[in-house]
């Protein structure tokens, strides 16, 4: 083969991957938009079905638990059927389930076609990244996964204010109509350009008792802790269901140690580099989520802000992020993960110091300039983190480390979002001594929000000091 043919060749790859990427890009940036997109389109739901808002609650609560409970599992099946084809069925369910949303006229069947739509999203969501490390094995993984990780944190963040403005002009079901022609769109386009599955001779039998316990024991346990504040954390229901909850997964744990083909491949947790990495993703998502959860509490009860204002100030972080994670991302190919993503924890941790010296009285650029800091701590952190946890397991794993790897993801905004409200609601039930007039004041609300971010500060130390132990780790490695 001639210099010229290999170029061809290799242009050609190189090509063909950033096609891939974004393919992938699509499919991640529409499954966690879905995830918070119809949070602003709740009251609306609740009216035109005629259902309460604790019902309708539900909206959102059952996709969460779904996709939490079959991220691990979709990404075990993926490594036993194949990844790409996964994935891109994921694709055509996501946006049946979108369908079903959108002509959904009771609440149980918005809530089943919900469902449907999250099992779509957990096939995307645990491919997304095994199929970018696998294809820019060569080369380039933090840079592609730096996309992937700005991809995600725009679709989270950027769901409410979508939502909002198509429900405000066009009524809540397009919220979900919106899904059908890009699921369309990304299927076709899957189908002839994502890298095609390598058949395998010897097909593994599916561990169908360790994913019922799993499932059962998931969603057990985030549903008691969804509800924790309203029934009491002290409660004999919510005490009933932590240790319920835990027993189950005790036993998963136990099985899966013991049957030969597990559905959770456990030995994954003794490589040094994805073990600290998903601890760290677990503890940055929870203190992130304080953070996205109480901000707009901040700006609207205190500050005073239109949801419109808010929106547009809360955009700073995800568009600062990215900016910086690819950057980041690229900057890990070429010196390491380790030194970033600690440095990546270090300015979070900053930035929730610094929340604590916002006043009653800020700007909305002032407030904005405190976001970005987060989404340089969060750019810095999640593209490296990401490499170096799918860098660091064979490839014939990727498909089970990246479901895990988006599992942490899950759990972490779940932990954050019903944490951070127990906190607030605790701390502003102190300082208001019980009465509703006070509740309403702004440096009672302020105080409370002030309670919650320096917890979310503690949890943010917590991970970095897990994270230095990739640096001591490194230095040991360099000394010997």
């Amino acid at each position: 083969m001639s210099n010229g043919q290999r170029g061809a060749e290799a242009a050609s790859r190189t090509y063909n991957r950033w096609v891939v990427l974004a393919n992938v890009s699509l499919g991640t940036f529409m499954s966690t938009l879905d995830g918070s997109i119809a949070n602003v389109a709740l009251p609306t739901m609740a009216n035109e079905l005629r259902v309460p808002i604790h019902w309708v609650q539900w909206v959102l609560t059952a996709y969460l638990l779904t996709i939490c409970a079959t991220l691990p599992i979709m990404g075990k099946i993926s490594d036993l059927v194949g990844r790409s084809k996964v994935y891109n069925y994921g694709f055509i369910l996501f946006a049946i389930g979108s369908a079903f949303c959108g002509m959904s006229h009771t609440l149980g069947l918005l809530i089943a076609s919900r469902i449907v739509q999250a099992i779509g999203a957990a096939c995307l969501m645990s491919n997304s990244q095994a199929i970018v490390a696998d294809v820019f094995s060569q080369g380039d993984r933090g840079r592609a996964l730096g996309i992937v990780g700005t991809v995600v944190s725009l679709g989270s963040l950027t769901g409410p204010g979508i939502g909002g403005i198509l429900v405000d002009r066009f009524g809540w079901p397009t919220i979900f109509w919106i899904n059908i022609p890009i699921g369309i769109i990304g299927f076709v386009a899957g189908w002839f350009l994502l890298p095609k599955d390598k058949a395998r001779e010897q097909r593994e039998p599916f561990d169908f008792t360790g994913s019922a316990l799993f499932i059962a024991g998931m969603i057990g346990f985030l549903y008691t802790v969804s509800n924790g504040q309203d029934l009491g954390w002290s409660s004999p229901a919510v005490l009933t269901g932590l240790l319920g909850s835990v027993a189950l997964l005790a036993g998963f744990y136990l099985w899966e140690t013991r049957v030969k083909h597990p559905m959770l491949d456990f030995s994954l947790y003794r490589i040094r580099p994805f073990a600290i990495g998903n601890v760290t993703a677990l503890l940055s998502f929870v203190a992130m989520f304080f953070t996205n959860v109480m901000m707009p509490f901040y700006m609207q009860d205190v500050l005073g802000f239109t949801p419109e204002r808010t929106g547009y100030t809360m955009m700073m972080y995800p568009l600062t992020m990215a900016v910086i994670a690819p950057f980041s991302g690229w900057l890990s190919d070429k010196i390491g993960s380790n030194a970033l993503t600690t440095a990546g924890l270090i300015v979070n941790a900053a930035g929730f110091a610094l929340l604590n010296s916002l006043s009653a009285q800020e700007s909305a650029w002032v407030v904005g300039a405190h976001l970005a800091v987060f989404g340089l701590g969060s750019g810095l952190f999640q593209s490296p983190n990401n490499s170096s946890i799918m860098g660091s397991v064979p490839r014939p794993k990727l498909g089970t480390a990246g479901g895990l790897n988006a599992l942490v993801r899950n759990i972490g905004m779940v932990l954050g979002i019903s944490f951070s409200v127990s906190v607030y609601t605790t701390r502003l039930h102190q300082l208001s001594s019980g009465g509703q007039g006070a509740a309403s004041d702004p440096d009672v609300i302020l105080g409370a929000l002030h309670t919650v971010f320096w917890t979310a500060l503690a949890v943010c130390m917590l991970a970095l000091i897990v994270s230095v132990r990739r640096l001591r780790r490194k230095r040991l490695e360099q000394a010997s």
